[in-house]
């Protein structure tokens, strides 16, 4: 369904992520893939690896509206327990594991450019998701993992507001890591 023709709560709700999306990538505005790379702060996160994650995760979340806890399953490997994965002592790692650490990075080959032409994939998709559920109060249990509550479920809505807290939170540490870059400020 266009965007023309979506319910009123449903074009809010895309209109505040778009919002929020904006936010997040103009504070890319100038950088080339090098810049967009850099860690300026004492954490691991640099703009391009925000901005990978962030789409990595609308991703999965809408995947899960649709298909239920299948689509973010969080399976270890046999004889590795939470404790040695959050200790980094696992002998082994899951790949959903490494996976979520590289979306924190700009990989060797990856460019700000392709990045965000992802994110702008992964928004499309969203889009044409919320259009064509029947109903945002649709509600699936939340995959098994020590971060979910047992038992939980969430509804499609719940997800999309989830996404948008997500993402706006992420806009705030992008800014900070672009003022510490180069004093240049997204707003």
């Amino acid at each position: 369904m266009p965007s023309s023709t979506l319910d009123g709560e449903r074009a809010d709700l895309l209109a505040e992520l778009a919002s929020a999306r904006s936010a997040l990538t103009n504070t890319t505005r100038g950088l080339d893939d090098e810049r967009a790379g850099e860690r300026p702060t004492v954490s691991a996160l640099c703009l391009g690896g925000l901005i990978k994650h962030v789409a990595s995760i609308e991703d999965a979340w809408m995947r899960f509206a649709v298909e239920g806890p299948s689509a973010m399953r969080y399976d270890l490997p046999e004889g590795v327990g939470w404790a040695d994965l959050a200790a980094g002592t696992a002998r082994e790692f899951p790949q959903w594991a490494i996976d979520h650490r590289n979306n924190f990075l700009m990989l060797p080959g990856e460019t700000l450019a392709g990045i965000v032409r992802h994110y702008e994939e992964v928004a499309a998709r969203t889009g044409a998701t919320i259009a064509s559920v029947p109903d945002l109060s649709a509600a699936h249990p939340l995959p098994e993992a020590p971060w979910n509550e047992p038992g939980a479920v969430r509804t499609v809505r719940r997800v999309l507001m989830h996404v948008i807290s997500e993402t706006a939170q992420h806009a705030g540490h992008a800014d900070i890591l672009r003022e510490t870059l180069d004093g240049q400020k997204s707003t």
